[in-house]
C-alpha cells in the first residue's frame, strides 16, 4: 500500500481488523452520498507545512485543493527541491484506507455495465457500498481524502501520480529504492522531490508502468523501452542485477498535444523566417534531419514541422517508442515489436523491417523517430529514390553528424549524402538563469567537392546568442530550386514567403496556439489560400 500517510497529531492506539472494526462503530454518523469535491465549497485538503530550514520559492496547485507543489531552498544544501503535499489522512483514516483497499481488490470485478461506466464512477460506488457494509458514514472531508488515495492507487500512478499530471515537469527520474525521486523543471530546472520508495513498493509501481505500456518485465527480462498511455517515454530498469541501487525509471513526459510552430515562435525556439523556409521546403518535398543532443527539442520541432505536410499526402511514421504525433487523417503509424510482446517465438520486427514495409505502401512522406542504426541506410536509398523523408538524430553538430552517418553502425555512402536537403541543429542552451532550446543553425547540404569527397554546405539561418535573435545569410539553395521549378520570380517568391509570414504572425499576435486550430488553419491555406488570406484580421472565424 503506498498511500501517503501524513503526520496525525493522535497516538496510535492499537491496530489489527478488531481494533479497527471497534473504531468504525464509534464514527457511524447518518447523511446521504458525498457529492464531487470542490475546493471552493469544501477547502482545501492539502496543506503545506515547509519543513524548518527552507526557504519557500514558489508554490502551485497541481490538482487544486488535493495536490500542492512547493519549491524551496535547501538552506544546509542551498539547493532547489521539490516539495509535494497531498491530504494528511488521520491514524483512523489510514487504517481504513488500507482495509478498503483490501477489500477493494476482491469487489472490483466489472460487469458490462461496470465496463462502460466511468472508472471513478465505479471505484467511488464500490467504496461506499463498502463503507456501508461497515456500517458506517464518515465527514465529507473523510471521503474526500479516501477518494484521492483510492483513485491515486488505482486508476493513476502511485506516489508519482501529482508528477504525471504536473504540466511544468518534463522528466521523472527514479535512481533506485531508497532514492529521492528527481525531477527536470520547466521554471526550476533540476530538482530533487521529497518523494523516495522502499524496494517493494518500487517493483510494484515498475510492473505497473510495463504492464500499462503493453510490455513484460521481469528479472529475466529486465529492460523496458515503452510509451505509457499518454504519450510519456519510458525507460525502466527492474531488480538489482543490471542497477545495482535496485530498480530504476526514467519518464520523459510529452504533452498530449504537441507544440505548434506558434508556440515555437512565441517560445524563441525558432524565428518567424525559418518557420516559413520549412514551411516552403516541406511543401516541396525537401528532406529534413533534426540533430541536436538530449532534450535539445528534435521531436518536438519534427511535431511541430509536420503540420506542414499537405492535409491529404500519405504518410507513414516509423518508430522504437511512440513519440510522433500528427493531425493529418492519412497516416500510418508504425512502431517495433520485440520479440516477447509478441509471444514466444514471435520475430522481432524492427525500425529496418518496417522501412522496407514502408517503402511498399505508396507513401509521399516517411517520418522516422531517430536513425540509430541499419536503417539509415535503407533511409537515405528512400530519399535517393524520390520519397521525402523526416528524421532525427542525435549529434552535436553538422560535422558530427556527417560523420555519423559515415560511420559503423549507420554505414550510409558518401553519394547517398547528397539527398538530404536540410540539417536542423537545436540545442539546449542557457539565456541568464534559465535553460531554453533554440535551433543554433539551419544548413543545407550543396553537394560534394569533387577533388576532396567533401560534402559542401550553406548555412542558411544562424543563431546569435548576445542579442537571441536569428540572421538569414541570404542565399538558399532550396529557394533557388523552388524558383527554377515552379518557374517563380524572385518577386513571386518573396510573395509567397510574405505570404506565409503574414499567416505565423497572424496566428500569434490573435493568440491562436491550439493544435487543432493551427492545424486547420494551415489545411485551409493548402486548399483554399485566398480564404485564409481574405480572413486574416480573424483567423480564430475559419475554425470556430
Amino acid at each position: 500500500m503506498t498511500a501517503k500517510r501524513g503526520g496525525s497529531s493522535a497516538a496510535r492506539e492499537g491496530s489489527g481488523p478488531a481494533h479497527l472494526l471497534d473504531r468504525l462503530l464509534r464514527f457511524r454518523k447518518g447523511g446521504v452520498t458525498v457529492g464531487r469535491y470542490d475546493p471552493v465549497v469544501h477547502g482545501h485538503l492539502a496543506e503545506a507545512e515547509v519543513p524548518a530550514g527552507y526557504e519557500e520559492i514558489d508554490r502551485y496547485w497541481i490538482t487544486r485543493g488535493l495536490a500542492l507543489a512547493v519549491i524551496a531552498r535547501n538552506a544546509q544544501t542551498n539547493q532547489v527541491e521539490f516539495l509535494l503535499f497531498e491530504p494528511v489522512l488521520s491514524e483512523f483514516e489510514y487504517e481504513l484506507l488500507e482495509r478498503l483497499f483490501d477489500d477493494l481488490h476482491d469487489v472490483l470485478i466489472l460487469d458490462d455495465h461496470a465496463i462502460a461506466s466511468d472508472r471513478r464512477t465505479v471505484l467511488f460506488g464500490k467504496m461506499e457500498r463498502l463503507l456501508a457494509e461497515y456500517g458506517l458514514a464518515l465527514p465529507d472531508a473523510s471521503i474526500f481524502r479516501l477518494r484521492y488515495y483510492l483513485e491515486r492507487n488505482f486508476l493513476g500512478w502511485s506516489r508519482i501520480d501529482a508528477l504525471m499530471k504536473d504540466a511544468l515537469i518534463e522528466d521523472i527520474s527514479c535512481d533506485g529504492a531508497g532514492v529521492p525521486l528527481f525531477l527536470y523543471h520547466r521554471k526550476h530546472q533540476n530538482v530533487k522531490t521529497n518523494i523516495r520508495f522502499d524496494q517493494p513498493a518500487l517493483n510494484s509501481l515498475a510492473i505497473t508502468l510495463a504492464q500499462r505500456s503493453g510490455k513484460h518485465i521481469s528479472i529475466g527480462s529486465p529492460l523496458v523501452d515503452a510509451t505509457l498511455p499518454d504519450g510519456s517515454r519510458l525507460q525502466l530498469t527492474f531488480g538489482s542485477e543490471i542497477t545495482t541501487r535496485g530498480t530504476s525509471f526514467t519518464i520523459r513526459k510529452f504533452r498530449e498535444v504537441p507544440f505548434t510552430p506558434v508556440e515555437l515562435i512565441e517560445t524563441n525556439t525558432f524565428d518567424v523566417d525559418q518557420l516559413v523556409y520549412f514551411w516552403m521546403a516541406i511543401e516541396n518535398n525537401r528532406n529534413l534531419l533534426f540533430i541536436g543532443g538530449t532534450a535539445s527539442g528534435k521531436t518536438t520541432s519534427l511535431n511541430a514541422v509536420a503540420l506542414f505536410i499537405p492535409p491529404l499526402a500519405k504518410i507513414v511514421s516509423i518508430e522504437d517508442t511512440r513519440e510522433i504525433t500528427l493531425y493529418h487523417e492519412n497516416w500510418v503509424a508504425s512502431v517495433t515489436r520485440e520479440t516477447v510482446s509478441g509471444g514466444p517465438g514471435a520475430p522481432v520486427i524492427g525500425m529496418f523491417d518496417l522501412l522496407k514495409a514502408a517503402m511498399r505502401q505508396r507513401p509521399e512522406y516517411i517520418l522516422v523517430g531517430e536513425v540509430r542504426g541499419s536503417e539509415a541506410r535503407t533511409l537515405f536509398q528512400a530519399m535517393n529514390t524520390g520519397h521525402t523523408t523526416f528524421s532525427t538524430m542525435h549529434a552535436g553538430g553538422v560535422d558530427a553528424a556527417i560523420h555519423r552517418l559515415g560511420s559503423e553502425p549507420l554505414n550510409v555512402p558518401r553519394n547517398m549524402l547528397q539527398a538530404l536537403d536540410i540539417i536542423s541543429v537545436q540545442a539546449l542552451t542557457h539565456r541568464g538563469p534559465d535553460r531554453v532550446r533554440r535551433c543554433r543553425e539551419i544548413v543545407e547540404i550543396a553537394g560534394i567537392d569533387p577533388l576532396t569527397d567533401n560534402l559542401q554546405v550553406n548555412t542558411v539561418f544562424e543563431y546569435n546568442p548576445v542579442p537571441d535573435t536569428f540572421s538569414y545569410s541570404g542565399r538558399s539553395r532550396i529557394y533557388s530550386e523552388i524558383m527554377e521549378y515552379r518557374g517563380w520570380s524572385r518577386t513571386r517568391l518573396e510573395e509567397e514567403l510574405q505570404t506565409r509570414r503574414c499567416i505565423l504572425l497572424a496566428l500569434v499576435a490573435q493568440g491562436i496556439r491550439d493544435y487543432g486550430a493551427v492545424a486547420r488553419v494551415i489545411q485551409i491555406f493548402a486548399v483554399d489560400r485566398d480564404r485564409v488570406i481574405a480572413s486574416l484580421d480573424d483567423l480564430g472565424g475559419l475554425v470556430r
